[in-house]
């Protein structure tokens, strides 16, 4: 099958305990709805497949699945898909330094999921010094000083009624996933 490739990213699924996925079970289901060459990273909610179907429809169909094949809080459950296309771009446009000193910042990739980037950035209020953040192309770059990390605004979105239309990663997580799609997901 040709199709795209496509990264699936989960939102609300084994955190804190609660909305319990095993991976195994999430690759089942997925393979179960017609999606190709399945693999999954970290128990986090990230799937790498293969489809002809539009990334819409597949984000539906998989939220579908989760909510009836798992006993989930199904407010939490949301499903973003990109393509390797999306992914790349987002790793490749980012600001100048970002993610590039690991040991000094945490750098994390905010991916949004049907709402607006820039009623999306107006949550996020940096304390000066500890936070920065960068629109993205559907997505936020935001990098908070590691050694004052407990100073960082960052939680504070999780606040907002928006925060349920958004899903992080860690820059390395977010690097990783499209080395991953580069590979073909092995």
């Amino acid at each position: 099958m040709a199709g795209t490739t496509y990264l699936a990213l989960l939102r609300g699924i084994n955190v804190g305990g609660k909305n319990k996925v095993p991976m195994a079970a999430l690759k089942a289901l997925l393979e179960e709805i017609g999606l190709e060459d399945v693999s999954t990273y970290i128990a986090s909610g990230n799937a790498m497949f293969r489809s002809k179907l539009a990334a819409a429809t597949i984000a539906r169909k998989i939220e579908d699945g989760l909510t009836s094949t798992f006993k989930l809080d199904d407010e939490l459950v949301k499903v973003l898909v990109l393509s390797h296309a999306q992914l790349k771009a987002i790793v490749d446009k980012r600001p100048k330094g970002f993610g590039d000193a690991p040991d000094t910042y945490h750098s994390d990739a905010v991916f949004l999921m049907d709402i607006d980037r820039d009623e999306a950035f107006a949550v996020f209020k940096p304390r000066d010094g500890v936070d920065k953040v960068w629109p993205g192309d559907g997505m936020i770059y935001s990098q908070r000083l590691s050694a004052e990390r407990t100073k960082s605004r960052l939680s504070k979105i999780m606040e907002s009624p928006l925060y349920k239309s958004m899903t992080i990663r860690s820059w390395q997580t977010t690097q990783k996933l499209l080395e991953l799609l580069e590979a073909g997901g092995k």
